[in-house]
């Protein structure tokens, strides 16, 4: 039987580079699996934070050590990546963060006419963009805690404007409140501000990030979230549970092992559990999500009620991410998981081809 070339795409020019690599190696060993190894091929690309696609020897040393490539190259990185169109049957990008989850290498793949694995590009940049997200989640119907959605040119532009900015900040959402780039990932640029102070550092440095901002109201709440997994016929994973002795769901606690409990499943009610489940499947179906998502909630315990935080689209696979170990607890190990994940972007691929173009 003639092997599926899987060409797996990892690094990319963003903060969550390393996180990127961490997944990689998680992934190609899935691919590597007994179970796999005979269906596969890993032919693995690494992007380099420069943009430069870099081919499959030193990707694989990148792979095996899991230390970025720093070395210079002469290529550009388009004509790096001009050389690798036509080597893979199915592609797998695990670039997480800007230039990865956002749409632009989705839009790539689009345009090369090959199937991947996860979202397109609309549900790639709606669920990479908090403002975008929230404003389907509203549309869904979906409870939400309090947002104001900002732009840099306002934190930036007028220092006289700034305090009324940050007195409308106050007064709609109070303290403690949340300051968010829109378009990052993995806690990256988020602060946690309680006194005017604090707000306007915040939002000085979340501008340095992104040009669109967020601020969002805090809640006293344990954080729970869900994975989803399918196309047009979706499933939702057991709920789980993170829990953390730092002031927030931080960068440093999401990826410190030890920092963070994940509790699978998540010791809530059952009915609170499939309340998650169905809100999970709508926040999927509302950013035309596909393939596969993580959903995070906010279950506010002492009134009952859930809110939904946000929804990832290519979330972690590393050695403490919460997407593969839901579906590991649900009965899908992570072997499995990720040739399911390979399937369903064959099974995308041939469905968009349907259409005649006359």
């Amino acid at each position: 039987m003639t092997k599926l070339r899987v060409g797996l795409l990892f690094g990319g020019r963003s903060g969550e580079h390393q996180v990127s690599i961490s997944s990689a190696r998680a992934i190609a060993k899935a691919l590597s699996a007994e179970q796999n190894a005979s269906k596969y091929e890993i032919i693995p690309f690494y992007i380099q934070e420069d943009g430069c696609w870099l081919g499959k020897e030193i990707s694989q040393e990148v792979i095996e050590s899991g230390i970025p490539h720093l070395e210079v190259q002469n290529l550009s990185p388009w004509r790096s990546l001009s050389q690798v169109t036509d080597v893979a049957d199915v592609w797998f990008p695990i670039l997480h963060g800007p230039n990865g989850e956002d749409g632009t290498i989705q839009g790539l793949l689009t345009l090369m006419q090959v199937p991947f694995v996860g979202s397109g590009v609309l549900g790639s940049a709606v669920g990479m963009d908090k403002i975008a997200m929230k404003m389907a989640f509203q549309q869904a119907g979906l409870p939400q805690v309090k947002y104001k959605a900002l732009t840099r040119g306002q934190v930036w532009s007028n220092p006289c404007v700034f305090p009324k900015l940050c007195d409308e900040i106050e007064s709609a959402l109070g303290y403690p409140c949340f300051v968010k780039p829109a378009n990052l990932g993995s806690s990256v640029g988020i602060t946690k501000v309680r006194s005017r102070q604090e707000l306007e550092a915040a939002l000085d440095n979340a501008a340095t990030y992104d040009r669109r901002l967020i601020v969002e109201a805090g809640v006293v709440a344990r954080e729970v979230e869900c994975a989803v997994l399918g196309n047009e016929q979706t499933k939702a994973s057991i709920v789980g549970e993170i829990t953390f002795d730092s002031d927030f769901y931080d960068y440093e606690t999401k990826y410190t092992p030890g920092k963070a409990d994940l509790l699978i499943p998540a010791p809530i009610p059952d009915a609170v559990s499939r309340q998650i489940q169905d809100m999970a499947l709508q926040a999927f179906a509302a950013v035309d999500a596909a393939g596969l998502a993580r959903i995070d909630f906010f279950f506010i315990e002492a009134s009952g009620e859930v809110l939904i935080n946000e929804i990832n689209t290519l979330p972690g696979f590393t050695a403490t991410s919460m997407y593969p170990q839901l579906w590991a607890y649900s009965g899908i190990p992570f072997a499995e998981l990720v040739d399911r994940l390979i399937q369903l972007a064959l099974e995308r691929h041939s469905g968009n081809k349907l259409k005649s173009f006359d």
